[in-house]
Formats: structure tokens, C-alpha cells, sequence
């Protein structure tokens, strides 16, 4: 009985150590999901622009808050074949459906430069679009 019990042990603890072994010559795949967020598509995002236009650039979100609609959320995640995982994160806000500040873990590059832009005084077409943010992106011809 008690040889029974020490085999069934050692058996255990056998099989137990192979399933952490690696095989050196076995491809493991990495494994991507959710949105891919693209720092070229973020530098494209300009405040004050309207879901429609939002979503033309990044693409549908993760997630949505059915209780909260004005708040999309972007996620990534990339797990290399070592185990080994990088993970982004993009949260969009809009108050009226006009796009007001984002959140997350990659940022525009050019934040300070594009501020810099929103200060100067709009012209004509580009006061359109802030007076009526409504109109399609074919309509505005500053987008």
C-alpha cells in the first residue's frame, strides 16, 4: 500500500514537471486583441470633433457603457509567444457629442503643438464647422 501511494506520488510529480517544461523547437503564436491603437490615428484626433468623425479615424470602440455613452474606451493587448504582455489603453470623452478630452496610456505626440493651434483665431470655414459640428466631414472642407 504504502509503495502504491510513493508511486502514484512520484507519478504526480513526473507528469506535473512536464506540463512546465518548454520545447525549444515549439512555435507558440502571440495572441493580439481588441482595438490596435495606431499613434498616426490618435495624432489625427482634434478636439472638438464629433463622434461620427471619432470613430471615422479610430474605429469602433471596445467598449461602450450603455449607461454612459460619452465615454469610449480602446484597448489593446499583445501577448507574445514568451508570455509576455504589452497592453495599451485610449479612453475618448465627449460632452454633446463633440469629442472634449481623452485619458490612457499613449497620447498624442504633438499635444503642446496642436493646443498651440486651437488658440489662433479661427476664419470663416473653420468657424462653420465649430457653429454646426452636425455637418459630414464631405461637407466641411477643413476636415
Amino acid at each position: 500500500m504504502l509503495l502504491r501511494a510513493l508511486s502514484l506520488f512520484i507519478l504526480t510529480f513526473l507528469l506535473n514537471a512536464c506540463s512546465t517544461f518548454e520545447f525549444p523547437w515549439v512555435y507558440k503564436i502571440s495572441v493580439q486583441q481588441g482595438n490596435i491603437l495606431d499613434l498616426k490615428d490618435i495624432d489625427k484626433l482634434e478636439l472638438g470633433m464629433t463622434k461620427r468623425q471619432v470613430q471615422f479615424v479610430m474605429g469602433t470602440p471596445l467598449l461602450t457603457d450603455p449607461f454612459n455613452t460619452d465615454r469610449w474606451d480602446y484597448y489593446y493587448s499583445r501577448r507574445d509567444g514568451k508570455g509576455e504582455i504589452k497592453e495599451e489603453r485610449f479612453t475618448a470623452f465627449f460632452e454633446n457629442d463633440i469629442y472634449v478630452k481623452h485619458e490612457g496610456s499613449i497620447k498624442p505626440t504633438a499635444e503642446q503643438s496642436k493646443d498651440e493651434k486651437r488658440t489662433t483665431i479661427p476664419d470663416e470655414d473653420t468657424q462653420e464647422v465649430i457653429d454646426n459640428p452636425e455637418k459630414t466631414i464631405e461637407e466641411n472642407s477643413v476636415y
